[in-house]
């Protein structure tokens, strides 16, 4: 960036910004606006009547099934509720009464194949041109939002396949982008989800013109030839390694026109072999001209990733008095369960940064990073090693067992490496902090997360290799243990289960699923006819045959054994609780203002076990009115409502199903609703597809 434009940007970060509540009074953007900070300006629900509300309605999508899951976070633009169901149809309901007003398919009828995932949906106007984003499988629609139809001019009737456009076969590739993207003047600026095996796409943010669906921008988050940071990779590491993505969504600095793009693991995210350096752009938080997807700059938080410690969340633009002085800055939460503070414009941490020897690997061919940065303030809010004193104390039989497996494997920390023994993850894969995002008070400059505290081990084994010919169950431990376990247990309901596929799919459908991928899931389009007819049948019918091998994109010579929880024999966390909690900080200061468990285990709260914490997925929004609302908590299946100077409950309420999503808040006539998706479907929970609306009963 030219000197002259830094300065502007330091003279602009100086001025100071004051929360201007008709700003806040609409969900018209995922997150509540582009600073994602799911702040509603709203009062009319506050700290004295919250435990007031009642129903104002329910919309059924019908659309639920066995380990489904809806994490929609709703917009509202002009009274009309726009949201997307369990198997990814578009919805608009009157925002006042639930009402269907249209619907959109995007499969157009076809059946659905697996579990689909969707955050939101992006509205932009010009004039009478009204359109919604969204995107399901390879596909980026563009609908009238008026009528739900597919807008013609856009792209080839209506939509984009965003596989093309990467510089590798379009149909070898699995990508698709659950969180929604971020409108810059007449720019869709997309994420995308890739898979985290090989073979993977590379994860590069590209910008898409919203009336012709053309791509005008890309940003190589693994850095070609001649482009800064190609130095951190093998030279050529860009044509055969993937993601480096950003799945978790951005935040835009509109006045500035800086994006905020956080960056997960490249792909394969356990071992690296093959992608020796520090690997910028992952793990990275990347500050884009929202213009041209040049960089204004970036910070890498961990180099050479092998613990999957994806940026799980957008960042937050926030405003902080710090110094005597108003400071812009952008707040990333991590899984590890830390808050990096930044000046928005230049990309200096606002509070001191360690930079921390770690020890290097037993597993042979891989290459860590000597050091990595972890900042000394604001403290974690999550816990940071697990020992054995934090070991479950539930019973006497669940603390034996809980030692005896501690004992078998390490627990050193952050950044202690994979090993063969087994490895302790915590926070776990999943947080620490996840997709569901933070808020912020810009009326008391309090920021608020909630985390998971759950212990994962992660153990290397060795991948076979074919040579020459292959069984089918060699192809399996091959390219679908790592994540579905050697037995095909897989880890539901984010890696399903295989043994019982028969019940679920055809053999055309589990072929394709094979061939195209989904979610996570890479492309097998590698395999030859031969090989994807014996790994499909195999799977349903546990046919035993032997094929030809063909060569394969994924030579790596050792994954994990699957995504393993550490729990104790009943299935309960085998560690000591908090499981999962909420926190506030002060962010100025650096400091926890409160911290609270959040969520229970009904069955040991039926005996007593209360206050336990468990595991949550969705986000919380803060309102001028004093109040938290956030629903998460994966098995009470709770909606609740915090105060948020002291993390009071003031209220609380049972949905259809866990909404596992962040709720939305707007006005309508006059009266302010706060709505949430009641999905359910994750550890193990009941599915549901239901949008409930709340608000004071008239």
């Amino acid at each position: 960036m030219p000197d002259r434009t830094l300065t502007a940007l330091l003279l602009l970060s100086q001025t100071g910004f004051a929360a201007d509540a008709a700003r806040y009074r609409d969900w018209r953007i995922y997150g509540g606006g582009h600073d994602s900070i799911r702040y509603s300006a709203l009062k009319q629900i506050n700290r004295t009547n919250a435990a007031k509300l009642k129903v104002a309605w329910t919309y059924d999508t019908g659309d639920a099934f066995n380990g489904s899951e809806m994490q929609c976070n709703p917009i509202v633009v002009d009274g009309v509720f726009f949201a997307t169901t369990p198997k990814l149809k578009v919805i608009a309901l009157d925002a006042a009464t639930g009402a269907l007003k249209w619907s959109f398919d995007p499969d157009d009828g076809r059946p659905v194949i697996g579990k689909r995932r969707n955050r939101g949906l992006v509205y932009w106007a010009d004039g009478n041109d009204r359109r919604l984003f969204v995107s399901a499988r390879q596909f980026l629609f563009a609908l009238d939002a008026r009528t739900g139809k597919p807008v013609p001019g856009f792209g080839a009737n209506g939509r984009v396949d965003i596989r093309e456009g990467l510089g590798r076969d379009p149909l070898t590739l699995n990508v698709t982008s659950t969180t929604p993207g971020v409108i810059y003047k007449d720019l869709l600026i997309l994420p995308s989800l890739v898979p985290e095996d090989l073979p993977a796409a590379p994860g590069d943010i590209r910008a898409y013109d919203v009336r012709t669906g053309k791509i005008r921008w890309t940003f190589h988050t693994i850095p070609r030839p001649g482009e800064p940071g190609h130095e951190t990779w093998p030279p050529d590491a860009w044509k055969y390694t993937g993601a480096a993505n950003n799945w978790a969504g951005m935040a835009l600095d509109e006045t500035r026109g800086l994006i905020y793009a956080p960056t997960g693991s490249a792909s394969y995210d356990f071992y690296g072999a093959n992608r020796h350096g520090d690997n910028l752009y992952a793990n990275s938080l990347l500050c884009l001209n929202a213009a041209t997807g040049e960089r204004v700059w970036h910070y890498q938080m961990i180099r050479h990733d092998v613990w999957d410690r994806d940026h799980p969340t957008p960042p937050s633009l926030v405003t902080l008095k710090m110094g005597g002085r108003q400071v812009d800055a952008v707040v990333q939460a991590t899984k590890s369960g830390h808050l990096w503070v930044f000046d928005r414009v230049t990309g200096k941490p606002l509070f001191p940064v360690e930079e921390r020897a770690v020890p290097a690997s037993e597993v042979d061919g891989e290459l860590l990073a000597k050091t990595q940065p972890l900042p000394l303030k604001p403290p974690p809010f999550s816990r940071q090693r697990l020992t054995e004193d934090m070991l479950t104390n539930r019973t006497p039989a669940a603390r034996a067992a809980a030692l005896e497996q501690f004992r078998k494997v390490q627990s050193a920390g952050q950044f202690a490496p994979p090993s063969f023994a087994g490895t302790i993850v915590f926070p776990g894969f999943d947080g620490g902090a996840e997709w569901g995002g933070q808020a912020f008070d810009p009326e008391t400059g309090l920021y608020y997360v909630n985390a998971n505290e759950m212990a994962w081990i992660l153990r290397i084994v060795p991948r076979p290799r074919a040579q020459g010919t292959t069984d089918a169950r060699g192809l399996y431990l091959r390219n679908c243990a790592s994540c579905h376990r050697d037995d095909r247990k897989g880890t539901p309901p984010e890696f399903p289960a295989l043994d019982t596929i028969a019940r679920k799919l055809t053999e055309g459908e589990l072929s394709t699923l094979i061939r195209e991928g989904a979610g996570r899931m890479p492309a097998f389009a590698g395999l030859s006819r031969e090989e994807n007819r014996a790994l499909t049948r195999w799977l349903l019918f546990g046919d035993e045959t032997t094929v030809a091998a063909t060569a394969t994109r994924n030579t790596l010579k050792y994954r994990t054994d699957g995504y393993n929880k550490f729990l104790d024999p009943d299935g309960y966390p085998a560690i000591a609780p908090p499981w999962g909690t909420l926190t506030a900080y002060d962010l100025a200061k650096g400091d926890i203002r409160w911290q609270i468990p959040f969520g229970e285990h009904p069955a040991l709260a039926a005996q007593g076990l209360k206050n336990t914490g468990s595991e949550n997925y969705g986000g919380p929004v803060v309102t001028a009115g004093g109040v938290i609302f956030i629903g998460a908590t994966n098995l009470d299946s709770k909606f609740h409502v915090f105060d948020k100077r002291t993390g009071k409950l003031l209220w609380e309420t049972t949905l259809p199903a866990a909404g596992n999503a962040t709720p939305a808040v707007y006005e309508v006539n006059g009266r302010q609703f706060v709505a949430i998706a009641a999905g359910g479907g994750k550890s193990g929970a009941k599915s549901g597809g239901s949008y409930v609306a709340f608000a004071l009963a008239r």
